[in-house]
Formats: structure tokens, sequence, C-alpha cells
């Protein structure tokens, strides 16, 4: 079996103002089915991203990594709109260079960047 992630389906509160959220992060509106669905394509690779609307949700189960090359240029880009980060970008001990923020829900999202350690890190099996 052959498997590649084609979509990933968060829960939102609002769909309307997560659309806006996700949009300013650079990801493509692609469907709007207000106010219940959205998806968008992401400015790079194949993958696509979805909001749902509901209003179960759980504490700190949901993390969502966005890779981008330019990390540093897009967190200060984000900063300027008004985008409120956890942390800034940072080396970490697993190769990867990361910030954290949380969408309009407190679903975590990381930006980050990790080159040819996201898929061969030196400890790779």
């Amino acid at each position: 079996m052959k498997l590649n992630l084609n979509q990933i389906t968060i829960p939102v509160r609002d769909v309307e103002k997560s659309i806006s959220f996700y949009e300013m992060l650079g990801l493509k509106l692609i469907v709007q089915a207000l106010p219940h669905y959205a998806r968008f394509v992401c400015k790079s690779g194949d993958s696509t991203f979805s909001l749902h609307q509901s209003n179960k949700f759980g504490t700190d189960n949901i993390w969502i990594y966005f890779e981008t090359e330019s990390l540093d240029q897009d967190v200060i880009e984000l900063q300027t709109k008004g985008v409120v980060f956890e942390s800034l970008p940072k080396e970490q001990k697993w190769l990867w260079k990361e910030a954290r923020l949380k969408d309009p829900d407190g679903n975590q999202l990381i930006l980050y960047y990790a080159g040819k350690n996201r898929k061969d890190p030196p400890w790779k099996i």
C-alpha cells in the first residue's frame, strides 16, 4: 500500500472567520460552503487543508505543521499583519527551525523549515 497525505480537516467554531486567518497565512481558498466547510490549497505541494464547523474541541489535540523556506521573513510579514506568535523562529534539537502560533480556535500551528532533515534526519531508521 502506498499512502499519500491528501488533506487534513480541522474543527473550527467560525468557518468564515477562520478563512480570513488561513488566507492571511498564504493558503488559497478553493471551496467555500458556509457556514459549515472550506478547503484550501497550499502554494507549495499538493496537499489540501480544510475547515469544518464544530463546537467540539479538545485541549492541545491538533498540531499542524506548515513548512516554508522563508520562515524568518514570513514570520516578520505575518507580525506586520497583527499575527501574534507564541514563539519566534528557533533552531530545535530535532534540527528543524520553528515558530509557533495559535489559530482563532486555539489549534497549534507550527511554521517551520527542516530542509533535508524533514525526511532524512541523522537518526533516520
